[in-house]
């Protein structure tokens, strides 16, 4: 699932993405025990899905189906329809046909080129409230959901509430991916087990244990292998997670280019000038400084960190979906030794603060990107229909464990798949790898209690990877920004123009500031930052995003 950003994607990764880890080995420095997973309590019971057309519904296989879709996130394209697990079936079998137009880099032009020439996509799968589709929404280019939500009723039976997805016309244009009503993410930190071993398996706990132990790293290894390999610094995303370890309650997602704001006495402030910021900052700079921390973390491609991950060349990953490449390389790496791979530790956090206030990562209930459907499709119902399906028990269960027959056969009483016992763990685990690049529609509440269903009953070290983290680890350390959605501006505002040029002056200062040679440097880089982002505009910004979320916080508690 794609969180590009777990925004981002998942992620996803974000999951799904995206999406979207690991196994402590542990003696008395063993990582400290999780809390509780997540409560499931809130599920739903889901009756198997119903056959046959009634009241002139689309039904999957009925007949054909053939649609066009089109990811718009900058170096990522859906791969061919046929070449995934779930499409190949769902070509064959049911007569669905997606064709996918990929941009090979260049998503801005491709889509401003389709928008001039008025030849969109039939679904357009991107961020929530993207810009862009704000446009094509204000110019009628998008199709409203509304008089399909009761004839299809997957969404608004696991989504529950969709007010806050609604546009300001009051009508919904974007049917979510990875909405839950329980918490959700992978954001966290990965550890290198063989080099964790052979360190002595020290405590990793604090910010002063995590520094210390990425000092032996490098004394150790030298250059051979990276102590601290930040995901994505670029977008905060590994960075950030170390951000959240100086600050209770500190969120992730005050980084995030969609709020980029720090919450205090009910106004959005600036990030500059927060403490915990600059605290993290300063700790940020020093491990930079003492090449404890990749030295091109700002300008590596995802293929570099990938093959770093792979070869188990990091010893702390860190990042919004760190699982998803662990997830990837930890089976690889213990193949040539067992006791190689990955494992995921308690959240990091500063000495003297609570770590079970500590949140690496964030998730909303309404996931983090959508799909939408434009008014060039020939058949909107029928797209959205098959989008209900997709997000429904028998197609989520389609795309993580295929089709029904093999690894599943029906539905128990609460709605869950029967596992039968010709599962196999390495097919599921690669049908749903192959499978996350099309997870448009994500039914997060309805796919976890699944999968560890499966799961629940297996000696720890047989579970899948990634899920016995996610139950023990990311989940309950994730933090709820529901709060903190649709604070995006039209970009052709005011308030959207200086948005524009604050997230870049801002990245530049947040780069500046890594690579500051002392923590005199870092105040002196960011006092100037803050005003030089104020000259822009940035108050004006804070005060527009201020409203928006009071209105948000009006909304969620029945106002």
């Amino acid at each position: 699932m794609r969180k590009t950003k777990k925004p981002l994607l998942v992620l996803v990764s974000l999951l799904l993405i995206m999406v979207t880890a690991l196994a402590g080995c542990g003696k008395s420095a063993a990582p400290a025990p999780a809390p509780p997973a997540a409560n499931n309590d809130g599920e739903k019971k889901t009756d198997p899905p119903a056959e046959g057309n009634s009241d002139g519904k689309w039904v999957l296989g009925e007949k054909p189906l053939e649609f066009s879709a089109y990811s718009h996130y900058e170096n990522s394209d859906f791969p061919k329809w046929e070449s995934t697990p779930v499409g190949k079936y769902l070509s064959e079998e049911k007569q669905v046909k997606i064709n996918m137009i990929a941009a090979a880099g260049a998503h801005t032009q491709k889509l401003s080129a389709m928008m001039a020439s008025d030849e969109l996509p039939d679904m357009i799968w991107t961020d929530k409230n993207h810009p862009d589709m704000e446009r094509l929404r204000k110019e009628g280019k998008l199709v409203a959901y509304d008089d399909y939500l009761d004839k299809y009723p997957n969404l608004k039976t696991w989504m529950g509430d969709l007010n806050m997805l609604r546009s300001d016309d009051g009508k919904l244009y974007m049917f979510p991916n990875w909405y839950s009503s329980n918490p959700y993410g992978n954001a966290g930190y990965v550890v290198n087990k063989k080099i964790y071993k052979e360190l002595g398996e020290p405590p990793l706990e604090t910010t002063d244990d995590l520094y210390d132990y990425l000092v032996k790293v490098k004394d150790k290894y030298g250059s051979s292998i990276i102590p601290f390999e930040p995901h994505r610094a670029q977008e905060r995303q590994g960075l950030g997670v170390l951000y959240t370890a100086f600050g209770e309650g500190a969120s992730y997602t005050n980084l995030n280019a969609s709020l980029l704001a720090v919450p205090k006495d009910g106004k959005l402030t600036s990030v500059l000038t927060d403490p915990v910021f600059r605290e993290a900052q300063k700790y940020i700079a020093k491990l930079y400084r003492e090449k404890l921390i990749s030295q091109d973390a700002f300008n590596q491609t995802e293929d570099q960190i990938l093959e770093k991950v792979m070869t188990g060349r990091v010893a702390v990953f860190a990042g919004a979906s760190p699982t998803t490449m662990a997830g990837e390389a930890h089976p690889e790496l213990i193949k040539q030794d067992p006791d190689g791979g990955y494992f995921m530790i308690w959240p990091i956090h500063k000495p003297g603060l609570d770590k079970n206030k500590i949140y690496p990562g964030t998730y909303t209930s309404f996931g983090w990107n959508a799909a939408y459907i434009t008014t060039d499709a020939e058949d909107p119902e029928a797209i959205f229909a098959f989008l209900d399906w997709y997000t429904g028990p028998e197609g989520m269960n389609v795309q993580f464990f295929g089709p029904e027959g093999k690894n599943w056969d029906g539905f128990d009483e609460d709605g869950k798949p029967n596992f039968t016992e010709n599962y196999d763990p390495a097919e599921v685990a690669e049908i749903q790898s192959k499978n996350e690049p099309v997870m448009f529609v994500g039914n997060t509440s309805y796919i976890d209690p699944a999968k560890y269903k499966y799961m629940e009953n297996l000696p720890f070290e047989e579970q899948d990877w990634r899920t016995r983290y996610q139950q023990t680890i990311t989940w309950p350390t994730q933090l709820n920004v529901t709060e903190f959605v649709n604070l995006n501006p039209a970009p052709d505002s005011d308030e959207g123009i200086i948005k524009a040029s604050v997230d870049e002056l801002f990245l530049e200062i947040y780069a500046k500031s890594v690579m500051a040679k002392s923590d005199e440097e870092v105040d002196k880089i960011l006092d100037q930052g803050n005003k030089d982002l104020m000259d822009l505009g940035y108050g004006q910004l804070l005060e527009w995003r201020t409203i928006k979320w009071q209105e948000n916080l009006a909304k969620l508690n029945g106002k």
